[in-house]
């Protein structure tokens, strides 16, 4: 299978600190490629290199075969980027959010009409889109965002913990709407903290440490790889 995404020896010092020490993984064409870890493991570092948020210190890194940072604006084109702690305009109606979001993306106005169609599908606030952002429930604003993320079908989706904060019943609506939408040809790159979510939504599976890369595979093949039930025990054998 074709790859998407190809980070090789990837690197970030903050100053004297070093982030991310050499990591490497590839995403391939219509999966959903999971990256977890505990805090502070360089999780959240290697999204936002890969959104071009931020500059990596070293490695390469390819995304449809291009070089990510002498193609910055093209990756920009391609992929989006819903950070953890992502946010919405509280003043602005959930529908003026979203066509205001779309024009950024758009190159006419018929690409807006198309983003805006096809966020409302997504999000399924129906009549709620009317009403101020700020009277939304977290779950609702989630679904905003995603929406967001989600209307230009990108080729790549940087979700950070997607569900972070919902309760079960809208944690649920989200890990399905990501499902339906692989369907339809995006490929996604997650992290989440949620190793339920982990093995109901991924394909693959990287565990990073202390910016390593420690493990990767199937939840399957990591479970029998290390004798355990469930990826939380994975996880807790790996990073121990």
């Amino acid at each position: 299978m074709e790859y998407i995404l190809k980070v090789e020896n990837l690197r970030k010092y903050y100053g004297n600190f070093e982030a991310l020490k050499g990591i490497s993984f590839e995403v391939k064409k219509g999966e959903i490629f999971a990256l977890i870890g505990p805090n502070g493991a360089g999780k959240t570092t290697t999204l936002r290199i890969l959104a071009t948020l931020l500059a990596p210190s070293g490695g390469n890194v390819f995304f449809m075969g291009k070089e990510l940072r002498s193609n910055a604006d093209f990756v920009r084109e391609h992929i989006s980027y819903l950070p953890e702690e992502a946010g919405a305009y509280k003043n602005m109606r959930g529908i003026d959010y979203l066509r205001f979001m779309a024009t950024f993306y758009a190159k006419d106005g018929k690409d807006v009409d198309i983003f805006l169609e096809r966020a409302k599908e997504i999000c399924g606030l129906g009549d709620r889109l009317r009403d101020k952002v700020g009277t939304y429930s977290k779950g609702m604003v989630r679904k905003l965002l995603l929406a967001r993320a989600l209307m230009t079908k990108p080729k790549l989706a940087i979700l950070d913990e997607p569900t972070s904060g919902l309760d079960i019943i809208n944690a649920l609506e989200i890990r399905e709407i990501i499902r339906e939408y692989v369907k339809e040809g995006t490929s996604v790159l997650l992290s989440s903290h949620n190793m339920l979510e982990i093995e109901f939504l991924s394909d693959r599976v990287a565990l990073i440490d202390k910016g390593r890369i420690l493990e990767t595979g199937t939840s399957e093949e990591l479970k029998e790889r290390y004798s355990a039930k469930n990826l939380e025990e994975v996880f807790r054998r790996v990073v121990q």
